[in-house]
Order: structure tokens, then sequence, then C-alpha cells
């Protein structure tokens, strides 16, 4: 059967094209840490995965919900675990400065930032840069990740036309060209094994039922984000100053986890994306803590406050307890995995009985 498989696949041409048990090109052959465990667990259903390392990350959330200061963070993270790895920022809001990429303790060296104004332009120039990667020998092709901040301010040819022609008709194309745009980026994207982060603003859905947020920009970028993130924020106060936002994440979308799940991060102003927020919570939500009035007990049966926790994660989040969490983080997260635990417990259940 396979070497029918193989002479089907021979006669289409097709280089990318192949048998499923040795390997398809969509296969996920890593992940990219984003700094925070909780986070990679709801993109992963894993404390140490993160960001498929082929695919493409949409993070959605109305104005000043820290999108850019949340993907700053990523690329911090990224450069930091891939010491030969690069960036490509492409900023269609003049909102990144040199500093803010040093204050994130970004190496601005890795880090090559494209302004773009349309989103013709914007795929233009990614697919220019996609085609030389793959280019590239083996052996030159580093660590990549893209970012395009935001989605939501790119214009189009024909709306740059019509502005400087004085027209005021709106522009009915740019949702077409939007989709058209990742119709081919995507599949370029997965073939080269270069991740991409993007941002994008929502807005609440009119004459809805139930309140709902969508993101702008037509279905395009829905279709072709593996995962995309709803985000939402409250601030963070050490007496009467903001020191940081706890952000909401919302998997609107997941092809690897189950959508409609949440945690909790938290982007400090001074310190960045912090590790282990929210991990205290789904501890609890894993039986590996248990809540006990307004204290949280440790497997050890000993009891400390959540505050003092966060304050010396690494003392109450041990190897122990951290491989505790990754066995069952899984079945909070991944599609299939309570069912797949059910089916085991019947088969065992069975065995007992038979014996």
């Amino acid at each position: 059967m396979s070497d029918l498989l193989r002479r089907i696949i021979k006669d289409t041409n097709n280089d990318f094209a192949s048998i499923v048990g040795e390997g398809i090109e969509s296969d996920v052959n890593g992940f990219l840490d984003t700094g925070s465990y909780t986070f990679n667990a709801l993109l992963s259903g894993s404390l140490y995965g993160g960001i498929p390392d082929n695919k493409i990350l949409a993070l959605a959330g109305e104005s000043a919900t820290g999108k850019t200061f949340f993907a700053l963070g990523i690329v911090a993270k990224f450069l930091h675990s891939f010491p030969d790895g690069v960036v490509l920022y492409f900023d269609t809001e003049q909102a990144v400065t040199s500093s803010m990429f040093e204050e994130r303790g970004v190496d601005s060296n890795r880090v090559a930032v494209f302004p773009v104004a349309t989103v013709e332009e914007f795929r233009h120039q990614a697919i220019q840069v996609v085609d030389s990667y793959q280019e590239l020998p083996k052996n030159e092709q580093k660590p990549m990740l893209m970012v395009l901040d935001s989605l939501g301010m790119l214009s189009t040819n024909k709306e740059m036309t019509d502005t400087a022609e004085g027209k005021t008709t709106k522009d009915m194309t740019r949702a077409q060209v939007i989709k058209a745009t990742f119709r081919t980026l995507t599949l370029k994207l997965g073939q080269a094994g270069i991740p991409m982060i993007m941002t994008n603003h929502t807005y609440d859905v009119i004459g809805s039922m139930f309140p709902q947020k969508e993101m702008g920009g037509g279905s395009g970028l829905k279709y072709a984000a593996s995962t995309i993130i709803h985000l939402s924020k409250k601030k963070v106060k050490e007496g009467t100053d903001v020191i940081g936002n706890i952000i909401h994440c919302k998997l609107y979308k997941g092809r690897l986890t189950k959508e409609n799940s949440m945690v909790d991060v938290m982007l400090s102003y001074d310190k960045g994306l912090n590790p282990y927020y929210g991990l205290v919570d789904l501890a609890i939500e894993c039986g590996v803590f248990k809540k006990v009035s307004t204290r949280v007990e440790l497997p050890n049966g000993k009891t400390a406050y959540e505050k003092s926790i966060y304050n010396e994660p690494e003392k109450y989040f041990t190897d122990e307890v951290m491989w505790e969490l990754e066995q069952k983080v899984g079945k909070i997260f991944k599609y299939g995995s309570s069912v797949t635990e059910e089916v085991s417990e019947e088969k065992e259940e069975e065995v007992n009985d038979s014996d």
C-alpha cells in the first residue's frame, strides 16, 4: 500500500506531499515557550509547551489590553531561548521604539522592524522573506519568528488611492484581500517552519443575543490562525501605584487545545510576563493544591497565602509539584484527554473484574 501511495505522490510532483505515518508538513515539531507556564498550557496542553513552531497565533483584544506588550514579552523569551534566532517585526502603528524593545529585555540586534501600511505591502514582503528563507541551505536556516502588530491598522491599496483622491466610500474589498493574503501565507509559513504572532483589535457584535466580541478584518484570520486568544485586563496595584495588569486569556479558537478555556497571566511593567502567575489556580483545579478558607494547602500539608506563594514561587512550585501538575494539565486543556482517561479506567476495571 505504501508503494502505491509513493507512486501517487511522485506523480503529483508535490514536493511537500508525504505519507501520514512518515510525518506530514503541517506536523508540529516543537513549541516556543511564551514565558508563562499557564499560557503555555492554554496553547499546547503542557506547562513546557507554548506556541506551535509552524502556526499562527492571534492575540485579539480591545485597545489598551496589552497586545503589543504581550507580544514583546514573547519575543524576548524567544530570543532568550534561541541565541541564534531572529525576529521580523511588521509594525503598522508606528507604536514600537528602540527603548521599548530594550526595556522588555529584547536583544535589539536580532530584531528587524518593517513598517507597513497596506495588506498588500505586508503580504509581498512577508512572502518574499519566507521564499528567501526556504532557498537557504538547511544549516543556514536559523530559528525565526514573525510578528504583525497589528492587522487592524493595515489599509489596502484601494483605500489609500480613494483617500488620496478625496473619495469617502468604504472599501468593501479589504476582507477579501486579507483572506487571500492568509490563504497564501499560512501554507508558506507552515512549510518553512516559521511561527507568527499577530495582534488584532476586537469590537462588540451589535444585535447579538449574548455579548460577543469579534475580530476586525473579516473571516480571513479566523480561518488562518491555528490559535486565537481574546485578551482582557484588570490593573494590578501596590498601594496607589499601578504596577502592571492581570491579563485574562480566553481561547477563542484552538486546534491543539480546548476552545473557551481560560487562564490569567500577569504582565508587570518592570519585569514583564510573570512565569508562575496563574499556577496557584491551576494547581487547585488539578487537585495538587487545595483551597482552605483564605489560604492554600500544599502537598506537604502546610498552608500559605496565595500572595506569599507568588512572592517566592520557586519555594512552593518545586520540581515534584511541577511534575505532578504537568501530568494533569493535559486533561484540562487537551482535546479528548478526559475521554481517553475514562476509557482507560473502564478497561482497567474490566481487567480487575475478570481477575
